[in-house]
């Protein structure tokens, strides 16, 4: 079992972006692929920033932030591409919520990395299972669920696939551990555990506000104060993305054949105005953008 020390993040935007970050303060090197120049750029400049940040707080020192920096590397198209992240122990995948997509990256991986490299993917709800079984390799494959924001949330959720080895499953959350995260084993199931118990719950604040149970505003002050949530439903579908929302719940409901997790028709109402939540501007509620 070798040791991971080189990590590779395919994806700079929110989630690949962090978990570069994490990567890179935890003391790996971290090289962060994506096709999109102006992502990338993006990418350099929120680290830049949050880095920046925690230093003034007293959070990590000035050598510590500049040390982080140092090891992470920006590729894109121009810059060597995916092949550039050939030298990496593991790769996490954090590229659009699209299971066709994934699995065609998937299979292109399982052919560049042909040793004992971790293939990984920040997946929410799609199956392990099926995104392995693309590849050639699928002992390799597991499921690193990040939360949002990544420097700040301390959960991933560990999943194996039908086929993962117990080996990957120890080495990833070993991995995780090390990057100061709690990893917290979950069975390969639509979902996993995080999204099926709250996107039902968000689903049903959309359904209270069609019904004119109460406003989206008294509906999330309810939850806060009764459920001591830092954020209400409606909001934290907001900062997800209802178009994500919507997805998850339809992997939901074809995942456990169960039309009562199909996402609410207001919510896909939303959705189809372009009323995606904090990403438009404009979701349940307004966002300065």
């Amino acid at each position: 079992m070798s040791e991971i020390q080189r990590v590779g993040v395919i994806g700079a935007g929110q989630m690949g972006g962090g978990i570069a970050q994490v990567a890179a303060v935890s003391g790996f090197a971290t090289k962060v692929y994506d096709a999109s120049s102006d992502a990338l750029a993006r990418c350099r400049a929120l680290h830049e920033k949050l880095l920046a940040r925690a230093v003034e707080k007293g959070r990590m020192s000035q050598e510590d932030a500049e040390a982080a920096k140092g090891r992470i590397q920006y590729v894109d198209d121009a810059s060597g591409g995916l092949d550039a992240l050939s030298d990496s122990d593991v790769v996490i995948e954090a590229i659009v919520e699209d299971a066709e997509v994934k699995r065609d990256l998937f299979a292109r991986l399982s052919k560049m990395f042909t040793g004992d490299q971790i293939l990984a993917t920040n997946t929410s709800s799609i199956s392990i299972t099926e995104i392995a079984a693309a590849t050639d390799c699928p002992e390799r494959v597991i499921g690193m669920h990040f939360f949002n924001p990544v420097p700040v949330m301390k959960l991933v959720e560990v999943i194996k696939g039908l086929a993962t080895s117990e080996d990957t499953t120890e080495r990833t959350i070993a991995l995780a551990t090390k990057m100061g995260k709690t990893p917290v084993p979950a069975n390969d199931r639509a979902g996993f555990v995080s999204n099926r118990v709250l996107m039902p719950m968000i689903n049903e604040a959309f359904y209270a506000w069609m019904e004119g149970v109460a406003e989206p505003e008294h509906i999330d002050e309810i939850m806060k104060l009764g459920c001591n949530h830092p954020m209400g439903p409606l909001r934290l579908a907001d900062f997800i993305g209802l178009d994500t929302c919507v997805h998850i719940m339809d992997v939901l409901a074809d995942g456990l054949n169960d039309e009562r997790y199909r996402a609410c028709p207001l919510l896909k109402q939303l959705v189809a105005a372009g009323r995606l939540g904090d990403k438009s501007g404009r979701g349940v509620y307004e966002h300065a953008r």
